[in-house]
């Protein structure tokens, strides 16, 4: 029985021509051969199984060549080319480095590399692993790399570049190869797959390609897996089967029912995806994915950044069609939510199960379905983790918002004739520390046009002022009363007024608040046009002194004798 060579090994590229993915590397080698321009050394680094071993030794073959081709590749004919092919090549010597990490192996190295080549030109050695290497041992490796003999050439492979010391770097040519494309994988996939007599549908290899992140060799390796499942007869629904993946048909049924607001068949559908045995995490990520597919979707320009097969880059274009701009947007922000959060909670299916009731909430307003394709969507609640949902969702009648006018004592909310900012930026100090912040969140524009700017009198303004305030709450308690006491005023319309006691207050609060504030009312107020102004009290700013310096001058009208205490003595304010 002939032995079984994996597909890795097997189609391993032997010249630079069929190297898959990193053209502009081997275009830089093939012109630094042909031109004579070979350093004593060079750094490949990248990922796994995206050709540093295999474009080391395409080099190392390469430059021995007795007769390179026109293209400046190995004619795979001399002497030198069947010897590095039957691996009885005596110039061309692979260390591995994890294995040969002591002082006592670069010793050993250093002898060696003295040694002329008896056929070739040059002795290549490939150090794979460079990275695994002890500081000693580089060290001492760093004389013969920098002065190697003319007929010696190091050629270095690692994953991790930056456990390797600068003096080293310093020394080499450094090429970092880059993770290969989707298609790049796929059309390799198609060649081995059609030298071996294997048939298999586009879909499959999408998705091998996207499990195999960026590698060749993993690509390869899963084919050969899924070859030794089912045998030369390939199909998608092999493919994820054997990967566990859960496939494209569940994303589409959940987004379908959140667009509907079918809360219960999005709960069943994540059951199902639990019963057969899906980790809750990996669904919210690639529900994360779909939605962001979908928004790709919306743009013809952007639509070749979905890594998927021409068929269900179909069902995306078909679905997206009914996917308002809003809900992609509030459905990414609420699913990376649950993605932070996941392995924090401690009711996970839950937490899984309250993100999607939030999807589902996002396109409907009290349950019922929206006509998205109109476009005349009614303005909604938006259910946002850790926003409050204060349920205003209808226009309130002025008889309404009498009766949920909120009672308080005449005393309580009395405005204070000024704050000491001392206290304030010692408050701050200490917040800073603790890592309390006073900021709330960033308030975004409407995204739908029908998304109406609504009315709102005193009590909504003062319910939403008082709001605010209590955003310092846990972060500055002081703060958070001074600010609810404070009374601001509507003028014009959408014209907020704030009068404090005086400059120093104002620039305070208007470097500190006034932007917050601003978002804070257009969010909870529900209407885009607001415009926040500060202005000094005309009552306050001429009688009340407020630095040191105001406070000095007026004492000193009233008694000009501190003014000569003062000049005499030299004091500050």
């Amino acid at each position: 029985m002939e032995s079984f060579i994996v597909s890795a090994r097997k189609y391993r590229p032997v010249i630079f021509d069929n190297v898959v993915g990193q053209e502009s590397i081997t275009s830089t080698l093939k012109n630094a051969i042909k031109t004579n321009h070979l350093a004593q050394a060079y750094l490949f680094c990248g990922p796994r199984g995206v050709g540093k071993t295999t474009c080391a030794r395409i080099l190392a073959k390469t430059i021995n060549c007795q007769n390179l081709s026109d293209k400046t590749e190995a004619c795979g004919l001399c002497e030198s080319c069947k010897a590095f092919d039957s691996s009885r090549s005596y110039n061309i010597h692979e260390l591995d480095a994890a294995s040969n990490n002591k002082v006592d192996d670069i010793r050993t190295l250093t002898d060696q590399v003295k040694i002329p080549p008896q056929v070739g030109r040059y002795s290549v050695y490939i150090i794979d692993e460079v990275h695994m290497l002890s500081t000693s041992a580089f060290n001492a490796f760093l004389k013969t790399l920098e002065e190697p003999p003319p007929h010696a050439v190091f050629i270095l492979a690692t994953t991790e570049k930056q456990k390797i010391i600068p003096t080293i770097l310093s020394r080499c040519q450094i090429f970092d190869f880059h993770r290969i494309s989707i298609d790049d994988i796929v059309n390799r996939l198609i060649f081995v797959a059609g030298k071996e007599n294997i048939e298999a549908e586009q879909e499959a290899l999408q998705i091998i390609a996207q499990k195999s992140d960026g590698s060749m060799r993993d690509a390869l390796s899963i084919l050969d897996q899924i070859v030794s499942y089912k045998g030369k007869k390939i199909t998608y629904a092999d493919v994820i089967e054997n990967l566990n993946v859960l496939d494209y048909e569940y994303y589409l049924k959940a987004t379908d029912a959140f667009l509907s607001g079918d809360v219960s068949s999005a709960l069943l559908l994540f059951n199902d995806i639990l019963e057969k045995g899906f980790d809750g995490h990996n669904f919210i990520a690639g529900l994360s994915s779909h939605l962001r597919n979908l928004l790709v979707c919306k743009d013809e320009a952007t639509l070749k950044l979905v890594e998927a097969g021409s068929a269900i880059r179909d069902k995306y274009r078909e679905q997206t069609l009914r996917c308002p701009l809003r809900f992609l947007y509030k459905g990414l922000e609420i699913l990376s939510y649950a993605d932070i959060h996941y392995k924090s909670s401690k009711n996970q299916k839950l937490h899984v199960e309250l993100a999607l009731i939030r999807l589902a909430a996002i396109n409907t307003d009290h349950g019922k379905p929206q006509n998205t394709e109109s476009g005349k969507e009614e303005k909604q609640n938006d259910i946002m983790p850790g926003k409050r949902d204060d349920g205003r969702t209808e226009k309130r009648t002025d008889r309404a918002k009498k009766d949920e006018k909120i009672s308080v004592k005449k005393d309580e909310y009395s405005p204070p004739k000024s704050f000491s900012i001392k206290e304030r930026l010692k408050n701050q100090q200490e917040n800073s520390e603790s890592g309390v912040a006073d900021t709330v969140d960033t308030y975004r524009e409407p995204d739908d046009a029908a998304e109406v700017n609504r009315e709102f009198d005193e009590s909504d303004l003062m319910e939403a002022w008082r709001s605010f305030g209590d955003t310092l709450k846990s972060g500055n308690p002081r703060m958070s009363s001074i600010i609810k006491a404070m009374r601001p005023v509507i003028e014009d319309g959408t014209m907020i007024i704030l009068e404090l006691s005086n400059k120093a207050q104002k620039d305070y609060f208007d470097q500190k608040y006034k932007h917050d504030v601003l978002i804070h009312l257009k969010r909870q107020l529900f209407n885009s046009k607001i415009e926040f102004h500060t202005r000094v009290s005309e009552k306050t700013e001429a009688t009340t002194p407020y630095t040191d310096e105001e406070k000095y001058r007026y004492l000193a009208e009233k008694n000009p004798a501190l003014d000569k205490l003062r000049n005499e003595f030299g004091l500050e304010y």
